[in-house]
């Protein structure tokens, strides 16, 4: 009876200290359904829950690509919180303190769209229309507003096309 208690607690403790070596987190993107590249390698698409057992300090290349967006390019490390089943395994075995942090629980990336440039990279880009004068103080207009241009930009965008 003893001896299935000692392997019980044994049990126990092995399973909580394996179980805090990994760490997950979930990709996110606006809009979603952008493809996810890890480290180079293709692994899904946004929404995408991410889980390893990577060390402290870790960190994980990621590339965000979906057909109209910009591609997002970007990382994150293995560093982000504190996990407080590790620091509590490590104080019985040395080991878990190479997975005393995790990632954050969610990782968002807003993709923007490539018609969303400044007005001065859209003139080099190839045009599909002719927008009226409106339409195009419009769409200046909003790039001002969702702040992809600044103020100064804007006016001296929009006295371009007014002629000024």
């Amino acid at each position: 009876m003893r001896n299935h208690l000692r392997f019980m607690a044994g049990a126990l403790v092995v399973t909580t200290l394996l179980s805090s070596c990994a760490s997950s987190t979930m990709l996110q993107s606006t809009p979603p359904g952008a493809r996810v590249y890890l480290n180079g390698e293709p692994v899904g698409v946004t929404p995408y829950q991410h889980r390893d057992t990577k060390i402290v300090g870790s960190t994980t290349d990621v590339r965000l690509e979906k057909e109209g967006y910009e591609t997002v390019n970007t990382s994150f490390s293995r560093d982000e919180e504190a996990d407080a089943g590790a620091i509590i395994g490590g104080i019985f075995l040395f080991f878990p303190f190479l997975w005393t942090m995790k990632y954050k629980p969610a990782h968002s990336y807003e993709m923007r769209p490539l018609s969303s440039l400044p007005v001065a990279e859209q003139s080099t880009a190839p045009a599909t229309y002719n927008a009226s004068l409106p339409e195009q103080l419009r769409q200046l207009k909003k790039l001002a507003d969702d702040k992809i241009i600044t103020q100064a930009e804007y006016e001296q965008q929009k006295k371009k096309l007014l002629g000024e």
